[in-house]
């Protein structure tokens, strides 16, 4: 399967079959956030196919270059959730690990709380639950942290800022943050595509009309894994997102950077594989 269909939008995905009957294998979902896309977990994904893991890995709404509608509303969690569960339907699939980094952390803790049924595991990367994320805003560093999206709400002054002469300022931007060449320079040439950046960006232009949709406790086995050197994520909000998950709980903390799908991919592949077995 190299795509899907939800309300006449057409998702790109990476499907890593492995051997054996279509269904019979373990399968996980792995979720990209911000400014990447599904060539994240390039190296993830090998690692688990090689031990029996199919891996489904989608370009997200608004990175799918069929996939980009108009206005932020079309960006809420509940639609980025539900793009998930259309993915699990296409793929014939009951239930899935479901993995997430950066913004699809958010869209995992959210797919998790809302379908349990439908997840087997969620192994998020990086990013606090969504309430631990909200009580950090309020105290801390973390509003200090957050305080590019304010102003990624602004309209059209983030793209014209990032996108000009030929993306230079976010290629620059996502080297300081950690980037390799090759990965800064790959994500970047995407969002240069017609309309990408303003569809990436209405993930945090819609967060006012998604509050209290992504925020529900976790009943499903659950890995959190973080990087200690990661910028974005205050350690209050890392430490409180234990509170909000009702089910066996694992935090992983690395020595590491917030690009753990890139950097780390053998700890990943371990974190998901830990519930896999």
């Amino acid at each position: 399967m190299d795509s899907f269909m939800r309300d006449g939008l057409r998702f790109d995905v990476r499907d890593t079959p492995v051997a054996g009957a279509p269904g019979t294998a373990p399968a996980a979902v792995l979720l990209h956030g911000f400014p990447q896309d599904a060539s994240a977990y390039d190296a993830v994904a090998p690692r688990l196919a090689a031990v029996g893991v199919r891996t489904l890995v989608p370009d997200q709404r608004g990175y799918s270059p069929g996939a980009r509608p108009r206005g932020r509303r079309a960006y809420v969690v509940t639609e980025l959730v539900a793009d998930v569960l259309a993915l699990l339907d296409a793929a014939g699939l009951e239930r899935a690990h479901v993995v997430g980094h950066d913004w699809g952390g958010s869209v995992a803790w959210a797919f998790a709380a809302r379908h349990p049924g439908r997840t087997a595991s969620v192994t998020v990367l990086s990013t606090p639950h969504p309430a631990a994320m909200a009580a950090a805003l309020r105290r801390g560093d973390q509003a200090r942290r957050s305080s590019y999206m304010l102003w990624f709400q602004v309209p059209r002054l983030p793209e014209l800022t990032m996108l000009r002469r030929d993306a230079a300022g976010l290629r620059r931007s996502l080297r300081r943050a950690g980037l390799e060449d090759g990965a800064a320079d790959r994500y970047a040439d995407r969002l240069l595509e017609p309309g990408a950046l303003t569809s990436a960006l209405a993930w945090y232009r819609a967060i006012p009309f998604s509050r209290g949709s992504g925020g529900g406790r976790i009943r499903v086995p659950t890995t959190y894994v973080t990087g200690r050197r990661d910028p974005f994520f205050s350690r209050d909000a890392v430490a409180a997102t234990p509170r909000y998950v009702a089910a066996p709980f694992t935090h992983v903390e690395l020595d590491a950077d917030h690009w753990l799908p890139e950097h780390r991919p053998d700890d990943v592949a371990a974190a998901v594989l830990a519930h896999v077995r």
